[in-house]
């Protein structure tokens, strides 16, 4: 008898989870109590494809379309999809049993970036714990930052919890006509930040959080240390180098792509704020394309140039083991330092007193390589099923699908079916990555005990 270890590895079972939900998502967003209007079964499944792989792209207006209960099980979805099915299946199974199989363990660890066995459940548990944790304090937070709105308590909390679960998940799903561009909402500077700190938090990664309140709690045992008088130890890497790097990436990224709009946009989409608002709307229009988006803006009236911007940040994404999509921030980082150390003519890339591994950096490219590869294969399928639309069009939309973003101009809605099948493959491929495919399909060759002689070839 063949076991299940042989007939299933990790990637397998990532990729198999991700499928099973997005069908259950499908089936029950066509039953009666979630629709209010008919709903084909292709849109169905693009919903629930988009929802579960926290893209956001949408062929039907979510606050109208859907019923509450509707709109509650894109929610569920939309939280499934956040943080993982493998990180539920895993967490039940260790709380309703006792425990979990050192294989299970194993499946978990390969995609929590973690090395020891003892670890997995230990930041399984925190990443569900920081993500009701933060999701509940947003909700409050954006329930009381919408109090002007005239709603009844019901759907004021509603709107609370679906957009703080959206958000955190970087899904980009709303329940209100405009999204955040919708009247009322859009100068609500508050609801605006409230939605960009807790995306923001959520596109940093799970690990990257736990290490920062790691630091902050190393930091106030110092500082009461020292009002205490009390003997203290200085620890080392607190952060990371995980954590520096990716926050570094997230920072820069962020600051200059603020910069960017808010120059190139201050008297196009942002004419309509004024002093302290533009610098909010900015700030959501360039932190929004890594993964968000939240649309606080009409993006189909930016600037030229500002699109293309906006395509490149959507390729980055987010930080890894996060709730984002996109190449990931460290993918960039790695990049770029690689390209660095060659021009300085060093045979290996360091950074901060540590050398990055040859792994690493054979990933990040891979990663670049096969995301730009399925992204080009996406733009040139929906060209030949929409040969009447522009090629921007097409491409921003494969962009945002591919890196789960969920931005549009405004098209998706008119694509055809085929089209939009093109776009849902795009959508799960993006989520699971083609990497994490590739491994679920090629059967892994065993360490090899010899080496070739090296060659090199030109490259320039």
């Amino acid at each position: 008898m063949v076991s299940r270890q042989k007939l299933y590895n990790p990637a397998q079972l990532f990729v198999l989870s991700f499928m099973l939900l997005i069908l259950a998502g499908c089936i029950l967003l066509k039953m009666p109590f979630a629709l209010q209007a008919e709903l084909s079964w292709v849109d169905a499944l693009f919903t629930s494809t988009s929802a579960v792989c926290v893209t956001g792209l949408a062929v039907v207006d979510t606050a109208t379309y859907f019923t509450r209960m509707g709109q509650f099980i894109i929610m569920l979805l939309i939280q499934a999809g956040g943080i993982g099915i493998l990180s539920f299946a895993g967490l039940f199974s260790y709380f309703l049993k006792g425990g979990s199989t050192y294989e299970n363990q194993l499946a978990i660890g390969n995609f929590s970036n973690t090395d020891r066995m003892s670890e997995v459940f230990v930041l399984l548990r925190r990443t569900v714990y920081i993500t009701f944790s933060i999701e509940l304090i947003s909700g409050i937070f954006i329930f009381f930052s919408i109090s002007d709105q005239d709603l009844h308590f019901a759907d004021q909390l509603f709107i609370a919890i679906f957009h703080s679960v959206s958000a955190f998940c970087n899904a980009g799903f709303s329940i209100l006509p405009s999204g955040a561009a919708t009247a009322g909402y859009v100068n609500n500077y508050t609801f605006q930040l409230l939605l960009a700190a807790t995306y923001i938090l959520g596109g940093l990664g799970f690990p990257i959080v736990v290490n920062i309140l790691k630091y902050l709690r190393h930091v106030a045992r110092r500082i009461l240390g020292k009002l205490g008088k009390r003997e203290y130890f200085f620890q080392p890497w607190v952060i990371n180098i995980n954590s520096k790097i990716n926050l570094i990436t997230t920072l820069l990224a962020s600051v200059f792509a603020t910069i960017f709009i808010y120059a190139n946009e201050y008297r196009n989409v942002l004419s309509s704020h004024d002093g302290f608002g533009k610098w909010v709307i900015a700030f959501a229009t360039a932190t929004t394309p890594r993964t968000a988006g939240f649309n606080s803006v009409d993006f189909a009236a930016l600037e030229f140039s500002s699109i293309i911007f906006i395509i490149f940040l959507m390729w980055i994404g987010a930080s890894p083991n996060s709730t984002g999509g996109g190449i990931k921030t460290s993918t960039l980082a790695v990049a770029v330092l690689n390209v660095f150390s060659l021009a300085r003519g060093k045979d290996r890339t360091e950074v901060f007193r540590r050398e990055i591994s040859p792994v690493t950096i054979q990933r990040a490219f891979a990663t670049m390589f096969l995301s730009l590869i399925t992204i080009g294969v996406a733009i040139i399928l929906i060209s030949f099923f929409e040969p009447s639309k522009p090629l921007m069009d097409i491409a921003f939309e494969c962009f945002s699908a591919y890196s789960t973003v969920g931005l549009s101009l405004n098209v998706t809605s008119s694509f055809t079916i085929g089209s939009k099948i093109i776009l849902i493959i795009t959508m799960f491929i993006g989520r699971v990555t083609m990497l994490s495919m590739l491994i679920a399909v090629i059967k892994k060759v065993k360490h090899l005990q010899y080496r070739y002689a090296s060659e090199e070839l030109t490259i320039y």
